[in-house]
């Protein structure tokens, strides 16, 4: 059912659009509303529509061409700020987990010259010290650091506010609690986390900073509204990518591909170049470690693995196996989803409810655990003698100990001696990627060593993802690919026999048909896989793999992120409705519930009982024509309402709409009152103290409501609805019963407004029916025309007059020819609030017409 989507603050209502029936309590007999369950899971929606109040108009009347062009500079000034400090965060978390773990394998290295035994205890000590500085950070200060954070991001730009996971403190946890986390020998790795410190960073630049930690700029607080943080957002997820490996194209299109749900043209611009200032600011970092002042971190650090020097050429005998590695990643990522969503939720479920104290227990133990498989797996493997090397080569055999690079010399009793196991186990996972993919290093590694890697690290990745740990599975799925891509590697050697089959190629394969079968990415994958590996001619095949292997896993599951939201409660709107939903009408969708609607001026006793008594986030406001005819003016939003009751200031002792005692008032608030913080939950009713004496009072709502709120007829498909739903970034729509007339049609060309000279007062409102024609016509011709257009009737009362259910606009040409409008308002009342010389096209709906007629 549409429940299973739109729950958790998407609210839908049934509404009557023109003619409501008459009810003594407030509600409406025959209307539905969808209840929602948004606190059960602690989200709600986000308000991505422009809420087109008096408010909103009278800012942006005030605002003239040099402020856009300021807005615009603004926004890619952010786009600046956002590289720079997501830069310089990934260089920082890079440079310590280097550094923690150079100097973790280097004392390790110096103790088992003398006692292996010693060598193993401290192994393990420094492991645990990492992994315990990073689980108490994460339960004791910032719980929403927990795991990659790419789910949630995902949710948080497909409509839904998770609370806690943009905070400055979330931006702190996630920077050193990945820091030991990776540094502590963990399976996981520090890709996801970046994408969501990039996020952080963007949302805290986008608010100027943190108010509670007193780090506030009001210069930076150019931003206020769900929409404008969005592209923010969206900005800071490509720059964590684009930082964590070098990147920025493929930065881009994961943005696109995979967390995004709404996109435009003009955000693609400010994607890139953020992402672009990413690689400025990484390079730079890395030419100025490069000199050594980075400790353990040099130009290696990062994770880009060059292979340019690989193989040249592959033939077609090839590309069997390379289709087999695309199968054999489809079925390993599916399986690795599915063991992942048993292990959350058995966690969850029973492990997780016990307190923090579990938690952390939970993750020294798989620590312990990964630390001794680690160094104990290698000790059990017999030592290989070293090849011979080529005069030319880099390769040193064996490397000195504590040394990156291939043939780690461990526990052999001679010294020409490596163990290979030992290459890829006892090592940073940066180095053991990069001697999985090295070239020219054939019959490195043994089949036995590599299927005995391949099922560990395996099964340690499944346990340790999901622990109270900031945790990424990019690398450790290009650990796990690489494995059995090399694995088919050396059999696709074997069985050949040609020369210039290159394992490390094999291994490429296997880390992108990996990747591809477990988060079913392509594009986005492809092309990050090309940047680090700077090999283009591999392009063909690293996109015939990652097509067979998300075919494959497409079949048994979807992606990790996604189904890692759907385990946290995120209702996530997919790319593409249900096939069930092409036999559900939006009336069905709606239930049998009645909405709770909010007269135009509401009594603040009336209005606070029913903030109490449910949690619904919009209201439909309901006002009365002259005639008592009932008709819905607008949505009001209950962040809006909380905001009123809060200040006060539009308290007044009449039930009387303002405007029919004073004339049109001005308005007291500015937009921006009205945006929600996004480091909280925004005002609570609980929070807001009144009196008995303004209990009593008013409130008229008529300003402060969205007066044109999107409507669907109640027989429209629920896949229409779904797809106009996600695509516009909808909180709420009105479901209406069919229209009783056609004011008008739009089609393309009235939507190429051309802006005209201003030489005449008149201004003109064409619709398709008449654009382009000025036929002048005498208002009246006959009786006949009277009795068509019944409206057309002795209209002309001293240039204006009130005419139910529609207004007519007159405009003077020059004083004397006279042009007239009909002009449809949401609100059939708001002629009572301005007088005619004070309507603008702004103030007005002028969406559809169907005829002019000149005078």
């Amino acid at each position: 059912m549409l429940s299973n989507h739109f729950e958790n603050g998407m609210d839908m209502a049934r509404l009557a659009w023109s003619r409501l029936p008459h009810s003594e309590d407030g509600e409406l007999d025959g209307v539905g509303l969808l209840s929602t369950s948004s606190n059960r899971n602690g989200v709600e929606s986000l308000d991505y529509e422009v809420i087109e109040n008096y408010a909103y108009r009278e800012e942006q009347a005030q605002r003239g061409k040099l402020f856009v062009g300021y807005n615009v500079a603004v926004k890619w000034f952010f786009a600046l700020l956002i590289g720079i400090g997501t830069g310089l965060a990934a260089v920082f978390i890079n440079i310590s987990v280097e550094n923690f773990a150079g100097w973790k394998f280097a004392l390790t290295f110096n103790i088992i010259q003398k006692s292996y035994l010693a060598g193993f205890l401290m192994y393990i000590l420094i492991n645990l010290a990492l992994v315990f500085s990073s689980v108490y950070i994460i339960t004791h200060f910032a719980p929403a650091a927990a795991g990659s954070g790419i789910p949630e991001i995902k949710g948080y730009l497909n409509g839904i506010d998770i609370p806690g996971i943009l905070l400055f403190r979330t931006l702190i946890g996630k920077i050193f609690g990945s820091i030991g986390s990776v540094g502590g020998g963990l399976a996981l790795g520090k890709e996801g986390p970046l994408v969501h410190t990039g996020a952080c960073i963007a949302s805290l630049l986008g608010q100027g900073g943190s108010t509670k930690y007193h780090l506030s700029s009001r210069w930076l607080q150019g931003f206020k509204s769900d929409r404008d943080r969005r592209d923010l957002v969206t900005c800071g997820c490509a720059a964590g990518v684009a930082a964590a490996f070098r990147a920025p194209v493929g930065g881009v299109l994961f943005a696109l591909e995979e967390v995004t749900s709404w996109w435009r043209s003009q955000l693609m611009w400010r994607v890139f170049f953020t992402s672009a200032v990413v690689a400025v600011v990484v390079r730079v970092a890395m030419g100025w470690c490069k000199s050594g002042n980075c400790g353990h971190f040099g130009a290696g650090g990062f994770i880009i693995w060059d292979i340019s020097d690989g193989q040249e050429d592959y033939s077609f005998e090839e590309l069997l196996p390379m289709a087999v590695i695309g199968i054999i990643g489809g079925l390993l990522g599916a399986l690795f989803n599915q063991l992942t969503i048993y292990v959350t939720r058995w966690r969850r479920n029973y492990l997780h409810k016990k307190g923090n104290r579990v938690k952390i227990y939970e993750a020294c133990l798989i620590s312990v655990l990964t630390s001794v498989i680690s160094f104990g797996l290698p000790l059990l493997r017999n030592c290989s003698p070293c090849p011979d090397s080529d005069p030319g080569s880099e390769i040193e055999c064996p490397r000195a100990p504590g040394a990156d690079g291939n043939y780690v010399n461990f526990y052999c009793g001679k010294d020409k001696e490596y163990n290979d196991l030992a290459t890829i186990f006892f090592n940073t996972q940066d180095d053991a990627i990069r001697n999985l993919f090295s070239a020219k290093t054939i019959h490195e590694f043994s089949a036995k060593s590599l299927l005995t890697f391949l099922v560990m690290f395996y099964t340690l990745a499944v346990v340790t993802f999901g622990t109270a740990v900031p945790a990424g599975q990019f690398v450790p799925g290009i650990m796990i690919g690489s494995t059995y891509g090399r694995l088919v590697g050396i059999f696709t050697v074997n069985h050949y026999k040609k020369l210039n089959i290159d394992e490390g190629t094999y291994a490429l394969l296997g880390a992108a048909s990996f990747l591809g079968g477990s988060m079913r990415m392509t594009v986005s994958l492809c092309v990050i896989m090309v940047e680090i590996t700077n090999n283009l001619k591999l392009l063909p095949l690293i996109m015939l793999v990652l097509l067979i292997s998300k075919a494959v896993g497409d079949v048994f599951n979807e992606g990790l992120y996604d189904e890692q939201a759907r385990l946290r409660g995120i209702p996530l709107l997919e790319s593409r409705p249900k096939y069930v939903m092409r036999k559900m009408t939006a009336r069905e969708a709606c239930g049998n519930q009645k909405v709770l609607l909010l007269p135009r001026v509401v009594k603040v006793a009336d209005a606070v009982s029913i903030l109490r008594s449910n949690k619904h986030n919009g209201f439909p406001v309901v006002d009365h024509t002259r005639d008592g005819e009932p008709l819905v003016i607008g949505l009001m939003l209950r962040s809006h309402l909380l905001v009123l009751l809060q200040s006060k200031i539009d308290f007044q002792h009449s039930p009387l709409p303002s405007h029919s005692r004073s004339g049109s008032g001005a308005i007291r608030h500015n937009f921006s009152e009205f945006a929600k913080p996004v480091s909280s939950k925004g005002i609570s009713i609980d929070d807001i103290y009144l009196s008995s004496e303004d209990l009593e009072m008013y409130i008229d709502l008529a300003p402060f409501l969205n007066p044109s709120p999107y409507v669907v007829p109640e027989d429209m498909s629920l896949t229409k609805v779904y797809n106009l739903f996600r695509q516009l970034g909808l909180r709420h729509i009105f479901v209406v019963p069919r229209a009783s007339r056609v004011i008008g049609v739009i089609t393309r060309k009235d939507l190429l407004i051309e802006e005209e000279s201003e030489d005449s007062a008149t201004m003109e409102l064409q619709s398709t029916s008449v654009r382009g024609q000025r036929h002048k016509t005498r208002l009246l011709e006959e009786n006949g025309a009277d009795a068509e257009r019944p409206l057309l009737n002795g209209l002309l009362v001293q240039n204006q007059r009130y005419l139910k259910g529609s207004f007519v606009i007159v405009f003077r040409d020059n004083g004397r020819n006279y042009s007239w409008y009909f002009v449809k308002f949401f609100n059939v009342t708001c002629f009572d609030m301005w007088t005619c010389n004070e309507v603008t096209l702004g103030d007005v709906d002028h969406t559809i017409l169907n005829w002019q007629v000149t005078y």
